[in-house]
């Protein structure tokens, strides 16, 4: 930052965790400077590194020194995993607002500024924003979604329920949601400190369920905004599907022992087991040892 820029007070700290996304957090950082060129918000990028082992530490510390790069870069020297990451960054933040991203977002044209103008003309009942994302072709992804319900999961676990938008969508007008995709919410530096932050407890998955549920039983409101549109990458950091597919298992039986009554527990861990059940079952049918070993594991977890 120049030294002007220095002096002004921070308006929008922009808080990003990685972990061995080396190339995609350097689009993603190039990306964000490219959107904000000819903005006048004040800005600061925190990237918190979890001890990545690609090369991050080197760029990101080469970065922080060039100028007007915006970035502030912190080494955890361990994997904090999500929750913990992005709530040490948080802490660290000069903003009044707060922008959480995900390492493999691309920013479009000017997204940041339109949600981060339309949060502040609609404070007053908007506490917690997320902007439309797309795949990397362009199409919708979907990141709007409802609470876990028993027949929500119900539907994600046997329904492909994503598929029919009974339980994610990518609508097309601004509303009110259940909760959004981690990969970018905007709030308010004061609200997500009101709620402690993540749960650190949930190494990754699941995070953004759990905050933005104790949000509205605060009576905290979650909105959409498609105006603004970011390509998300996803699942950058993770290799493979099992260990995504073992963490939502852990993610379910976590937050219905938190939030729920015992016998809502007991009900999920049926639906979990009956999954996993049915998809060792389909994988020795069709060979497939890697549905055959996760789905394995994911009983045994329950």
């Amino acid at each position: 930052m120049s030294t002007k820029e220095h002096m002004k007070k921070i308006e929008l700290s922009i808080v990003i965790v990685s972990f061995n996304t080396k190339k995609i957090t350097q689009d993603c950082l190039q990306s964000i400077n490219r959107s904000l060129m000819n903005s006048e918000i004040n800005y600061e990028i925190i990237v918190v590194d979890n001890d990545s082992q690609d090369g991050s530490h080197e760029l990101l510390t080469t970065m922080s020194k060039e100028k007007d790069s915006h970035l502030v870069y912190f080494q955890s020297g361990k994997n904090l995993g999500f929750g913990k990451g992005n709530n040490f960054g948080v802490k660290q933040a000069k903003g009044e607002y707060i922008l959480l991203l995900n390492s493999d977002i691309i920013v479009l044209n000017q997204a940041i500024k339109k949600l981060y103008d339309f949060y502040l003309s609609h404070k007053k009942n908007v506490h917690f924003l997320g902007a439309k994302l797309l795949n990397k072709d362009l199409t919708p992804q979907r990141s709007v979604c409802r609470f876990f319900s028993l027949p929500v999961i119900f539907a994600t676990l046997f329904l492909k329920g994503d598929y029919w938008g009974l339980t994610r969508s990518s609508p097309n007008k601004f509303q009110k949601a259940d909760w959004l995709s981690g990969a970018c919410i905007m709030t308010k530096k004061n609200y997500f400190q009101k709620l402690g932050g993540f749960d650190e407890k949930i190494f990754m998955y699941m995070e953004e369920v759990d905050f933005l549920y104790r949000a509205r039983k605060i009576g905290l409101s979650t909105y959409f905004y498609p105006q603004s549109q970011f390509i998300h990458l996803g699942s950058a950091s993770s290799q493979g599907k099992t260990y995504p597919i073992l963490q939502v298992y852990r993610g379910f039986l976590y937050f219905y022992n938190k939030h729920y009554s015992p016998l809502a527990l007991f009900l999920v861990k049926l639906l979990l087991k009956l999954k996993a059940v049915i998809a060792v079952i389909i994988g020795k049918a069709t060979n497939n040892q890697y549905a055959i070993q996760t789905y394995e594991q994911a009983f045994k977890l329950v």
